[in-house]
């Protein structure tokens, strides 16, 4: 590795260290209390006459460093808070003091053990009767504004704002941007209750493979990979779909996974190849009950993470109280576009009606694709409150079941928050034969390669005829879900690590 004259001069501490003794990334941890326990036991003794004086190991990196003659004033920080450090030369001995100025930074990991008590200014500290390095640093974290010098001034790190070096180096955002570590405790607070209330409605976690001969549940391109001993080309699975239903068929009438989806698709504020979804599948239920799951389990989540039902997205307050609006996706786009997509059956009717409208329509697009276009692009974002959007055309949903006497139109909703799409569900097809046929369908419609094209999966149409129960399925990107209840707008601040183009990933 290569370094700057100042982390070079951290390299040739570690050395010095090693050269007297010390072992700068030493095994053994010795810490009695967290520095959230030690505060609250501090605190609770405060004002008991006889009590015994709290006796503390605590740990943790140090934020900040001011030495004043032979006392030195510092902070550590751990993830449940941070405590002043108050070392005198008295209490320590000359030669650990003299060590901790020579060898301290800010950023290193350290351990120290003594007294609690409160200074005169009021602060909760820890008198310091012994310390050691847990493990020393190199590199100085990320817009930190480092004065390190025998002058004894205060040295502190600001908060990391750049937020290509944020998505590039997430441990470097989190070590300095305590705001980004509550938004991910907050994500796993949204992920358990999640699961909290599915657990609670009878329904059972599962997993389903990652690596699939036969990809299936979306319309996205997947990612291809290669086993070498069984010379078998297979897949990063795009969706949980097809594999959960094969359960129900099992017998396994509720079940559920949290898990990683693969698609190689764009990258958007709200598009990253690998994300989080949570899919569930009902049997005897449609998509009526399916609304209704969906908007109580919305709600219950952020109020359980956030402990309200209104959250704050944008500009934009938002009511996740239900019911939530619902709307026909027919009437929606009459609404607002102007165009009624039963009047136009054909791809080149639609076109025509679309091109006379001055709306963007691709050429040679199969009539659904031309009706998602105008989705995404008139309704989707208008959608700012809690709406279901419902009965969408057969052709680009090839899992759902058709209304009853409208075999053109399937039972289908997608929910909008936001001006962003949250979640999808069907009522299940459940008829093999029908599915195959929509499979065989979908082969002549779409060349191959397009995204919308479902390959064959005979193995899933030999569970259905064994016979799958009716059923509703949901979908939802877990990912959106926290932006919304974060206030982010980007995919990139709710993912730990973000995919990142190359040229993003330049020299710093």
């Amino acid at each position: 590795m290569e370094f700057s004259e100042l982390e070079q001069q951290r390299v040739d501490k570690i050395h010095q260290m090693r050269e007297a003794g010390i072992e700068p990334y030493p095994t053994r941890v010795e810490r009695t209390h967290s520095i959230m326990a030690a505060r609250a036991q501090f605190e609770e003794s405060e004002g008991e006459a006889e009590a015994a004086p709290i006796q503390a190991t605590l740990t943790g990196r140090m934020r900040s460093l001011r030495a004043m003659g032979k006392i030195v004033f510092s902070h550590i920080e751990d993830a449940t808070g941070t405590v002043q450090l108050f070392l005198r030369i008295n209490d320590i001995g000359e030669e650990s003091f003299k060590q901790s100025r020579e060898f301290f930074n800010i950023g290193d990991h350290i351990q120290a053990s003594g007294v609690m008590f409160r200074t005169r200014t009021g602060e909760i500290s820890l008198r310091v009767q012994s310390c050691k390095m847990l493990a020393k640093s190199i590199l100085t974290l990320p817009a930190a504004k480092n004065v390190e010098g025998e002058d004894g001034e205060v040295v502190q790190h600001a908060t990391l704002s750049d937020p290509e070096v944020r998505y590039r180096q997430g441990y470097a955002d989190l070590a300095v941007n305590p705001d980004v570590r509550e938004l991910f405790r907050v994500r796993a607070g949204v992920v358990q209750s999640l699961r909290d209330f599915l657990n609670e409605r009878d329904f059972l976690e599962v997993e389903t493979p990652i690596l699939q001969p036969i990809y299936g549940g979306a319309a996205a391109r997947p990612f291809v990979t290669h086993h070498n001993q069984l010379h078998q080309d297979l897949f990063l699975r795009i969706s949980f779909e097809l594999y959960l239903k094969r359960l129900l068929v099992g017998g396994l009438d509720r079940v559920y996974e949290i898990g990683r989806d693969f698609r190689n698709e764009g990258v958007s504020f709200k598009h990253n190849p690998e994300f989080t979804q949570l899919e569930f599948y009902m049997a005897y239920a449609d998509y009526l009950q399916i609304m209704e799951v969906t908007e109580q389990m919305v709600s219950t989540v952020a109020q359980k993470t956030l402990g309200t039902h209104i959250i704050q997205f944008d500009e934009h307050e938002i009511d996740l109280t239900p019911p939530w609006k619902r709307i026909e996706l027919r009437q929606g786009l009459i609404d607002v576009v102007g165009i009624d997509i039963d009047e136009h059956q054909t791809a080149e009717s639609l076109q025509a009606a679309m091109t006379a409208k001055g709306l963007k329509a691709k050429p040679g697009s199969p009539r659904g694709k031309l009706i998602d276009a105008m989705m995404g692009d008139y309704l989707e974002p208008s959608f700012i409150q809690p709406t279901f959007l419902y009965d969408y055309p057969r052709d680009i949903s090839p899992l759902a079941k058709s209304k009853p006497g409208d075999p053109q139109t399937v039972e289908r909703f997608e929910g909008f928050i936001g001006g962003m799409e949250l979640c999808n569900a069907f009522t299940e097809l459940n008829d093999p034969l029908d599915q195959e046929s929509r499979f065989l369908e979908l082969g002549r419609t779409y060349e191959d390669g397009d995204e919308e094209k479902n390959p064959m999966d005979e193995d899933y149409l030999r569970a259905m005829s064994y016979g799958m129960p009716p059923c509703g399925g949901f979908g939802i990107g877990v990912d959106r879900l926290v932006m919304l209840l974060t206030n982010r707008r980007s995919i990139r601040e709710v993912i730990l690590f973000p995919h990142l183009r190359e040229r993003d990933r330049g020299e710093e």
